[in-house]
């Protein structure tokens, strides 16, 4: 085929290499290649012209140097349009190379070996993929370059079709761009980490690779756009990486929520629910069954559950199914779902259902980010957990019965994805009354007992903070609190403790804060 004279062809993945290579050798295009490729190739047997015999060059220095030459570069780079790159070429004898498909080094997953030494991560830095990529994205108008095996089957129905659009191949150029954008950033993170050392957290430069996923409807409110990005390293299960099996797409809202529901019951053990209202848990608990955890956190505000986020860190079954269609329900978030289970609740049209697999508890990944105009502020994730209640600071008269650590426990994990000033009323495995997001912490204490549904005489309170004044356990106390767990660390600490003394409350002293903006 005229337009198609000559494809080099040298993949590090060779998903799909060779049913491309068959259809572009069907079409009378010669087929360049190097290494492994050309290996590949001929044993599926495709004829294949090795890139040192075309360019009259051995490959040397162990393979580092083997397509930087004029002849490949050349054939990449001439403007067919230009008389005086044609005569160029023609007086260099530079064959002009119309098709490029290159996928590079594995760096990414070379460096992500355990111990993976120095010296090999360098000879995973590709030099001569990029320059290849990068020259004939430049030039796409004349040279179809192609570095995702996902376009392999459309790029050769374009090829075949005789006509390739200049839509086609720009979009193909673009994804070069992105595709060496961050292989770059990813040697560079790699590479500040040994200068800096493997403890660095926040590099000089921060580059983040997020893929689009799609766009919303709207964002946050009708009159904002919205899209959703997915982080292309993360392996986690989280909503960012789940399965929609039902309903309409999730919107900017539906997301924030979904996300802040799941992160909750990863947190647990046993088989938990929590419900999201507005990016704070309006009730979670603790159940032997799906069912019992879901109508017990439903339990702590049935109003604001209504049209709410659920999230389950168990498979939801049909019993589980059936209580949560007895409501209206934005979304259910659970590892999966049962056959029967799926085919009550999609008998709710508007309801969205979200599959994200296996849950283990959260892991380092990734940073916390928030936007500020002009910038970001970074975090590492809020990870820390109390793992013995018993082993912690006591200062009260009263100490806490087992009950009560059993209730505090619960009460601390849920607070701590409640926005600051954070109060939980609970009981063991049950949120009792939640005050969220208040400017004074005893205005907290308050909400969280002025929105309680259940009998607060005996629960456990939970604080993201320390108490500034006493004021907040004294309303705690007329609420029924027996038992407070707080950071401590007040220069008040003292009157807050004799506070509670007064009241006979046990109080625990965890040393940690959970602040959640």
């Amino acid at each position: 085929m005229a337009g198609m004279q000559r494809a080099l062809i040298s993949v590090s993945d060779k998903t799909g290499i060779v049913e491309l290579a068959r259809g572009l050798e069907a079409l009378d295009t010669e087929i360049l290649s190097t290494g492994g490729t050309a290996k590949t190739l001929r044993e599926a047997g495709v004829t294949v012209v090795d890139v040192a015999a075309y360019t009259g060059s051995p490959e040397i220095l162990d393979g580092r140097v083997k397509t930087l030459h004029p002849k490949i570069h050349g054939g990449l780079l001439g403007r067919r349009s230009l008389p005086a790159h044609v005569e160029q070429m023609r007086q260099h004898q530079i064959g002009p190379i119309d098709v490029l498909v290159v996928n590079l080094y594995p760096f990414e997953a070379t460096i992500a070996k355990p111990d993976c030494p120095f010296e090999e991560a360098i000879e995973q830095i590709d030099i001569g993929g990029p320059s290849m990529l990068r020259s004939a994205a430049k030039n796409h108008e004349d040279v179809l370059v192609v570095v995702d095996p996902a376009d392999y089957p459309r790029v050769l129905e374009a090829v075949k079709s005789g006509s390739v659009p200049s839509s086609l191949r720009r979009e193909l150029a673009l994804k070069v761009f992105q595709h060496t954008a961050r292989y770059d950033s990813l040697i560079a993170g790699y590479l500040e980490r040994q200068v800096q050392g493997t403890e660095t957290k926040f590099p000089s430069v921060l580059s983040l690779q997020f893929e689009r996923v799609e766009t919303l409807r709207y964002g946050e409110n009708p009159h904002q756009q919205g899209a959703f990005y997915r982080d292309l390293q993360a392996t986690e299960p989280s909503v960012s990486r789940g399965k929609i099996l039902h309903g309409k797409a999730m919107s900017y809202n539906n997301f924030l929520d979904a996300n802040a529901a799941l992160e909750l019951v990863k947190e647990f053990d046993q088989t938990a629910v929590s419900i999201i209202k507005h990016n704070n848990p309006c009730g979670a608990a603790l159940g032997a069954t799906p069912v019992e955890a879901y109508v017990k956190a439903r339990e702590t505000d049935p109003v604001s559950a209504f049209g709410g986020v659920i999230a389950f860190n168990r498979p939801v079954d049909l019993a589980a199914a059936k209580e949560i269609t007895a409501t209206f329900v934005e979304v259910v978030i659970a590892p999966s779902f049962a056959e029967d289970a799926l085919a009550e609740l999609k008998r709710k049209k508007d309801i969205r259902l979200l599959e994200v697999g296996p849950l283990r508890k959260a892991g380092p990944e990734g940073y916390d980010l928030k936007k500020l105009v002009g910038g970001l502020i970074v975090q590492d994730r809020d990870l820390g957990v109390l793992s013995d209640l018993k082993a912690l600071s006591v200062p009260t008269v009263r100490k806490p019965t087992e009950e009560e650590y059993r209730a505090a426990g619960f009460a601390w994990i849920v607070c701590k994805h409640v926005k600051s000033n954070a109060i939980v009323y609970a009981r063991p495995g049950q949120t009792v009354g939640i005050g969220a997001g208040q400017m004074s912490r005893v205005d907290s204490v308050k909400l969280a007992g002025m929105k309680a549904q259940l009998p607060v005489k005996g629960c456990v309170m939970a604080s993201d903070a320390f108490f500034p004044f006493r004021d907040g356990l004294d309303a705690a106390a007329q609420a029924g609190i027996t038992c407070v767990i707080q950071p401590g660390g007040s220069i008040r600490d003292s009157e807050v403790i004799k506070a509670a003394d007064d009241h006979g409350m046990a109080m625990i002293l965890t040393g940690m804060r959970h602040f959640r903006h």
